[in-house]
Parts: C-alpha cells; sequence; structure tokens
C-alpha cells in the first residue's frame, strides 16, 4: 500500500498543480444542466489522472466524474474528481480540490483530497489515521449543536426538485452557531476531519465527491450515517457527517424538519 499511497499523493499533486496554473488563465466553461457546470481544467485535470492511472495500473477499475466507468468488474477501483468545486473554480473563488479514493473490493481504504491553492495535502489510509501535511489529524471536541461550526451544499437541481435541502438549511441555521456553504464537498469532508468544522450534511452527493473525504473523517475520528441515522454508504441518497458529539443532535433537527 505505501507504493499506492505514494502514487495518489504523487497524482493529487499533479493535478492540482495543473488546476492552480490554470485557475488564473482563461477557462471555457461548458454547461451539462441548468446550472451543473464543467471546466475545461475538469477535463485536463481528469485526462492527466486516468491516463496516470492507466499506465500504473492498467488493470484498476476507475470510477470519475466526467468520464464513463472503466473495468468496473475490477477488485481494486479509483474513485476520482478531478476538480471538486468546479463553479467555484470557474467564478474564480478560491474553494477547490482534487478528490482520488482507492477502493479495494468495495472498502474505501485509501483516500486523497489536495486544496493545492493553500497547499493542503489531505490522506487517510484504513486503520492509519488522517493526516494534514504529515500531521495527525482528529475531529473537534465541540459537543454542543449550538456552539458548532457546520457545512452542507445545495444539489445541482434546487430550482425544480423539492428535495433540495433548504428546509434542512433553515432548521439547522437557527440551532448550530453557524453554517458555511462553500462549494467543495469533498474539502468540506476535509476540513471535518481536521477540526476546522464540527459537521457536515448534504443530499445526492455521489461517490466521487464523498469516497475520499469520508474515509478522512472515519479515520480522524467522525461519524457517518445517511439522514436517517442508518449505516452509510457511497451511494447513500443523502450524508450527515460529524464529530461524534453533535451527530445526534443533527439527526434530531434534520427528523423534526423532514416531519415539519
Amino acid at each position: 500500500m505505501r507504493e499506492i499511497t505514494d502514487f495518489a499523493l504523487y497524482l493529487a499533486r499533479k493535478a492540482g498543480s495543473l488546476l492552480a496554473e490554470k485557475f488564473t488563465r482563461h477557462n471555457p466553461v461548458y454547461y451539462k444542466g441548468t446550472i451543473d457546470l464543467v471546466t475545461e481544467a475538469d477535463r485536463m485535470s481528469e485526462e492527466l489522472i486516468l491516463a496516470e492511472i492507466a499506465r500504473r495500473y492498467p488493470d484498476h477499475g476507475v470510477l470519475s466524474e466526467e468520464s464513463r466507468e472503466k473495468n468496473g468488474r475490477a477488485a481494486m477501483r479509483w474513485i476520482v474528481d478531478p476538480l471538486d468545486g468546479t463553479t467555484n473554480y470557474a467564478h474564480g473563488f478560491p474553494f477547490f480540490c482534487v478528490s482520488i479514493a482507492l477502493e479495494i473490493d468495495g472498502v474505501v481504504v485509501l483516500g486523497v483530497v489536495y486544496d493545492p491553492v493553500r497547499d493542503d495535502l489531505f490522506e487517510a489510509s484504513l486503520g492509519k489515521g488522517a493526516r494534514l501535511n504529515g500531521k495527525e489529524l482528529r475531529v473537534s471536541s465541540v459537543d454542543d449543536l449550538s456552539r458548532s461550526l457546520l457545512a452542507t451544499g445545495f444539489p445541482y437541481d434546487i430550482r425544480e426538485s423539492p428535495d433540495n435541502n433548504l428546509n434542512f438549511f433553515n432548521a439547522m441555521a437557527v440551532k448550530a452557531q453557524a453554517i458555511r456553504r462553500a462549494g467543495a464537498a469533498a474539502l468540506d469532508l476535509a476540513y471535518l476531519a481536521a477540526g476546522r468544522f464540527d459537521g457536515f450534511w448534504e443530499l445526492k452527493l455521489k461517490p466521487w465527491d464523498t469516497a475520499a473525504g469520508s474515509l478522512l473523517v472515519t479515520e480522524a475520528g467522525g461519524v457517518l450515517s445517511d439522514m436517517a441515522g442508518e449505516k452509510w454508504n457511497l451511494f447513500s441518497p443523502g450524508l450527515v457527517a460529524g464529530n461524534g458529539l453533535i451527530h445526534g443532535q443533527m439527526l434530531e433537527v434534520i427528523k423534526e424538519a423532514h416531519r415539519s
């Protein structure tokens, strides 16, 4: 695993450097939906990552945001978001990252999230903890929701679907100390692992949004569940993540908002 971990760290840094270089230049934007977009930098970062994986590990599977799944039945599968925070990136808002995870037989064993703006390299290995630039991470010790800083996001179909998180946001906003909606779920989860956030929830996330970040959270001592408090997986329709001390309080707010 050391060789694979080093490869993932190298890959995240290389893709992140590309994104940082393109960030200061005109970057063409293409729309996949009303507000769901992709930039030329997304595609370039993904091409770089996929080419490197194919060269080093041609038999591995790959699940990536902008491409078809490759080698879907492979025991070892990379789950990649070449640019999480595309809308931020397109507008010049410096909150985005590269997210790379490795799954073996359906279990995520390695997660790397790299923020090239701040040169923050988050990494986690199953059973071996989480680190930020080599230093061990632990989730926060805040145990009161009213004193917590939370993070969330809204789905791309917010204009069309009533299942858009606005009800949960309104309910949580009057219970927590504050909520941030920064626009990159992988980085939100990394910040939770680092104790910068105390809790996070979001609907309609994809595996590439959460694979690396979810491992960072659990390896830093945090907990994950779906919106009902049941066991979460990469294909669950919603995610609630926290430091373990306010998780139940968050779920109570979500439950009450859902009931209302």
